[in-house]
């Protein structure tokens, strides 16, 4: 048993090893076509290493080495952004194969997460414009013509207004058209969860506060009421997210001296009431907390825990402190946890 075990052990450290003296190493490639489907994203500036490392990831092929080194014997193969039918479990001269075909070029997908930006919109779109033909430039450029997305006439930007989904652009498909698409989008989520065309921006406001600030899903609903219930008692909201937005931050963290800038139309702390517009893209959970809020007093909320998003609600500025001293300890075992 004891000469069975240490056999075993030696063969687990050095297996690869052994296999190579023996000429028994497991084929770093599949055999054949592969089955089902997987759909492969190609983004500008891509090279060859990269690519290889998309379709070993996505379990097109059976490792990096096998498409990579395929690759070093076709000097003149290039790849073109874009968006690709391929299959599992290809191997690398299949993949290859696949890949340079036209036929397998699908419409140019773009996933946008809840709470990502009009920047971030853009950076994502801008990436795909060798598929798309729609530069961010261009983008931009559309973004800032408010007027004929039908927007209210309170919104101070497209921010908000971009709905975070899934979207497929078929060849051919402009920059206004791409943007109008997400905006049509939230339109009709807002019409379908009742909100009035007046009270678009409104709700949008709210909901990308909630969206930027409320931690967990879970607790977008006692967020939601915690800024009803703010402004019913004529409390500024004070959202650290509304200053960073406005000052043109990416940092969670701000500064006195921003939080005390009132030219800042987007700084909670300086000036009451809602800031001018909304400072990202929400969700439909955002929403959906906007318009239900939980039943509370909360006037407070304070992130307790960075790692799970575990947050503490607060009727009194006691109990508020008494939750940021939960923070602190917290961040004295985390260092940079929040960041």
């Amino acid at each position: 048993m004891l000469l069975g075990a240490g056999t075993a052990a030696v063969y687990v450290a050095f297996g690869p090893q052994i296999r190579h003296v023996l000429g028994t190493e497991e084929p770093n490639d599949y055999v054949g076509s592969g089955t089902g489907k997987v759909v492969v994203t190609i983004t500008n500036g891509q090279i060859g290493a990269d690519v290889a490392t998309t379709l070993a990831k996505d379990g097109v092929t059976k490792s990096y080495d096998a498409f990579y080194k395929l690759l070093l014997t076709k000097p003149d193969v290039s790849f073109h952004p874009g968006s690709y039918a391929l299959k599992s479990r290809m191997s690398a001269k299949a993949a290859l194969a696949a890949l340079i075909d036209p036929a397998n070029k699908v419409t140019t997908q773009v996933s946008l997460p809840e709470g990502i930006s009009v920047k971030g919109v853009i950076s994502r779109l801008g990436a795909l414009s060798e598929s798309t033909g729609v530069t961010a430039d261009q983008l931009t450029a559309a973004s800032t013509d408010l007027a004929s997305f039908g927007l209210p006439a309170d919104a101070p930007s497209l921010e908000g207004y971009l709905f975070p989904a899934t979207y497929s652009f078929d060849p051919g498909t402009d920059a206004h058209a791409m943007l109008q698409t997400m905006v049509t989008k939230m339109f009709s989520v807002l019409d379908a969860a009742g909100v009035a065309p007046a009270d678009r921006n409104r709700v949008l406001t709210l909901a990308a506060l909630t969206q930027k600030e409320g931690g967990s899903v879970q607790d977008f609903y006692k967020v939601a009421r915690v800024w009803d219930n703010r402004l019913a008692q004529g409390m500024n909201l004070q959202s650290d997210a509304t200053v960073s937005y406005g000052a043109g931050s990416t940092s969670i963290n701000t500064t006195p001296a921003q939080r005390a800038d009132k030219s800042n139309k987007y700084n909670t702390y300086a000036n009451p009431g809602l800031p001018i517009g909304p400072i990202s893209n929400p969700g439909e959970k955002a929403i959906d907390a906007t318009l239900h809020p939980a039943d509370g007093k909360w006037l407070y909320f304070v992130v307790v825990n960075c790692s799970t998003g575990e947050s503490a609600f607060s009727d009194t500025y006691a109990q508020h402190q008494a939750a940021i001293g939960q923070l602190d300890a917290w961040l004295k075992a985390n260092p940079g946890g929040c960041n």
